[in-house]
């Protein structure tokens, strides 16, 4: 019983500690791809781009997904890539990364649109 306390109390302090953690940058990529891109292409950008965050040390986090929204607002764009910088000065390595270029070339062929929108973080 005492390690099931103990469990719940280190849980709510770690909610509490990520609640009032420091502003973070987000960088936040969606692409539409051009109607001829094959499930294959398309699984190589996901992949590729994944593979970034071992690859630049910049990155703090990498998260994604696929739309799945019920309202169909998204205009096409169907992946969603969020990076999480702890500074502008880290975003500013990995734009012109060599393995972030890298990763543009693979998806340049294929990429209809994309929208990019970089924000800080705030409660």
């Amino acid at each position: 019983m005492k390690s099931i306390a103990a469990t719940a109390v280190l849980a709510l302090t770690l909610a509490m500690s990520s609640a009032s953690a420091a502003p973070v940058l987000r960088h936040v990529v969606c692409f539409k791809f051009k109607p001829g891109a094959t499930p294959e292409q398309i699984r190589k950008v996901e992949t590729e781009f994944v593979a970034l965050k071992s690859r630049i040390p910049q990155i703090a986090a990498l998260e994604w997904g696929t739309d799945n929204s019920p309202e169909k607002l998204a205009d096409g764009f169907t992946h969603c890539f969020i990076v999480t910088f702890k500074t502008e000065a880290d975003r500013d390595v990995y734009l012109p990364h060599p393995e972030h270029l890298k990763f543009v070339e693979i998806l340049k062929p294929i990429l209809e649109k994309p929208f990019v929108i970089d924000f800080w973080t705030k409660e």
